[in-house]
């Protein structure tokens, strides 16, 4: 794993999706307990709980996937990351881009902690953006 642990969840949830996995283990930390938390929230996962391995803890996450498998597969996780170590990318509430019209999610962590596009426009405040999804 590197040093960015939100771009190796984003990566190990795209992969699955893309190898259509029912699960994917990714490093618990708090970052990424509370990114889960978000994708819980919005419905993109179903489920996930701590597992503990040689004294490291993971989290186990169950993906959403349609049950019909025939025809073409479409991916369901479009997530992208924006802000990075090298290059922060920061917005104030006014400032927050709206995903498809206000249908997709933006992740972007605050001064109040990790939380979504809706709820940092209704706080009015802004912050480092993290990652798009939808």
């Amino acid at each position: 794993m590197s040093s960015d642990t939100i771009a190796d969840i984003i990566t190990s949830i795209r992969n699955a999706d893309m190898a259509r996995k029912r699960a994917v283990r990714v490093a618990s930390t708090n970052i990424s307990q509370s990114i889960v938390k978000i994708l819980l929230r919005e419905g993109l996962i179903e489920s996930a709980r701590k597992h503990r391995e040689n004294n490291k803890e993971f989290l186990v996450l169950t993906l959403r996937h349609k049950r019909n498998r025939k025809g073409s597969y479409r991916n369901r996780f479009n997530l992208k990351r924006i802000s990075r170590p090298g290059l922060r990318i920061y917005s104030n509430y006014q400032g927050l881009p709206r995903i498809l019209g206000g249908m997709g999610v933006v992740i972007l962590s605050t001064s109040r902690g990790i939380m979504t596009d809706r709820e940092a426009r209704l706080e009015k405040i802004g912050g480092e953006i993290l990652c798009y999804l939808w």
